[in-house]
C-alpha cells in the first residue's frame, strides 16, 4: 500500500445499518430509509471486510487470493463496488 493510499479516508458503515451475511450473500437493512439491499457472495465478502474496518486494499488482496484473480483487476472491482455503496449511502467516507 502506497503512502497516498494509506492517507485516503476509510469507508465507514453508518450506525443505523444492520446486516446479515452468510455464504449466499448479504442483506443490509437501512432502518433510516426503510430499505433493504442484497449483495451476492462477492459483495458480501467486501461488506464483511468493511465491517471489520479493513482497508479496501487488504480486502482486495484477500479476495484475489481467494479467487485466483489478478490483484490489479480485483482492486479496481473492489473500489468500484465501494463507490457504488457510497452512492447508495451505505458507506460514508471516513
Amino acid at each position: 500500500m502506497t503512502h497516498s493510499e494509506r492517507d485516503k479516508p476509510m469507508p465507514n458503515i453508518p450506525s443505523h445499518l444492520r446486516s446479515m451475511v452468510d455464504q449466499d450473500g448479504a442483506a443490509i437493512l437501512d432502518a433510516a430509509r426503510g430499505s433493504i439491499t442484497t449483495l451476492n457472495p462477492t459483495g458480501a465478502f467486501i461488506w464483511s471486510g468493511l465491517e471489520q474496518a479493513k482497508h479496501p486494499d487488504v480486502i482486495a488482496t484477500e479476495l484475489a487470493e481467494a479467487t485466483g484473480e489478478s490483484l490489479e483487476v480485483v482492486q479496481l472491482e473492489v473500489n468500484s463496488f465501494i463507490e457504488s455503496l457510497r452512492q447508495q449511502q451505505l458507506v460514508s467516507q471516513g
